[in-house]
């Protein structure tokens, strides 16, 4: 076994010691499919707002040219899967459904600090053979195209829902990767092995998907409800039931959900009071009850207003008039998004 081999046998060995549930390895340039199937979506207007997607295309598109030096990219799979069935809480319509992945801390500090671990670990483990390594680390956050790469280096497919999925531990799983000046064997790349099974497309609730693997995010759930600012149109406030950060149902459709791994973090554990949380409670925080409810937690980004806009319109498809003074009291808010959102669910109600 040559050194790169070795090395490569160590590194996966470390990785799953530190959490992840797998560890493959591909070339920045594995991926030339990328660009043109980029390209279409922004030209379809499928982004939506996420105007990020549209900027530095030429990185996006082609992570060879993210750092040009890195020979290899080593990626990841963290697992979050959940203890519970996170459809179960669309049936409590009172309580707000909030996506498994932001039930607890947020993932890009918990992963980032994994890979930078790994990624310190690589250094000076290619140092004491002889070999000088550089790296860089990313979670999510940079132009990079993580799931094409999870593809191309074996951790899983691409689903019909465009999630990655996996044999070995389904599709709840989040994905980091180092890029490297290092030259590791590489893995081969894993077939669709969605066949004829639509079960993700069909539990989606606002039919996002405008054909299999092509989603189309302005009907997103997680797009409205994260992304999107502004009044969500009618049509689609009714579609979003209880839903009021992210959605969960094309993951938990998933039958490769059948070999999910369990969570190693108990930091992705649910947090007892976001499993099932009263929409009446949650309409009452302000700003700094917000922070403090939520401080470490992804769905502090969205902020206040986006957030409570979405619990009135849960609000708003409870079918429970007992809500309806909730979202009375909010008619007036400062925030236009909320006061909207508040005359509706109490209309609703009336």
């Amino acid at each position: 076994m040559n050194m790169g081999s070795m090395l490569k046998k160590a590194l996966v060995e470390r990785a799953l010691d530190e959490g992840f549930v797998s560890c493959r390895i591909c070339r920045p340039w594995d991926v030339p499919e990328v660009p043109n199937r980029l390209a279409a979506y922004i030209d379809a207007e499928y982004h939506g707002q996420m105007g990020w997607m549209a900027e530095r295309t030429h990185w996006r598109g082609d992570p060879a040219l993210l750092w040009p030096e890195a020979q290899s990219v080593i990626m990841l799979a963290e697992s979050y899967a959940p203890e519970h069935d996170p459809t179960e809480i669309l049936q409590h319509r009172e309580r707000g459904a909030i996506s498994v992945y932001a039930q607890n801390k947020d993932y890009h500090d918990l992963v980032k600090k994994r890979l930078k671990r790994l990624a310190r670990w690589l250094i000076e483990t290619a140092k004491a053979k002889g070999s000088e390594a550089e790296v860089k680390v990313f979670v999510d956050t940079a132009p990079v195209p993580e799931k094409a790469l999870g593809q191309a280096a074996g951790l899983g497919w691409q689903g019909k829902h465009s999630n990655l999925v996996s044999r070995d531990w389904g599709n709840w799983a989040f994905i980091g990767s180092v890029f490297t000046t290092l030259e590791l064997p590489v893995d081969p790349a894993e077939p669709d092995r969605c066949g004829s099974c639509r079960s993700c497309l069909d539990a989606c609730p606002t039919d996002a998907f405008v054909a299999p693997y092509q989603l189309d995010a302005r009907r997103c759930i997680s797009y409205l409800s994260i992304e999107y600012k502004g009044p969500v149109e009618e049509e689609l406030r009714v579609k979003l039931g209880n839903r009021i950060y992210g959605c969960d149902d094309c993951l938990a459709a998933c039958p490769w959900n059948k070999f999910a791994v369990a969570a190693s973090d108990m930091r992705y554990a649910a947090r007892e009071e976001l499993k099932a949380p009263k929409l009446a409670e949650l309409a009452m925080l302000d700003d700094a009850a917000f922070r403090a409810m939520f401080s470490g937690s992804p769905i502090k980004r969205i902020g206040r207003d986006r957030f409570i806009r979405n619990v009135l319109y849960a609000i708003g498809n409870s079918q429970d008039p007992s809500l309806r003074p909730v979202a009375q009291v909010l008619v007036d808010d400062p925030d236009a998004a909320v006061a909207d959102a508040a005359r509706w669910a109490a209309q609703r109600l009336a």
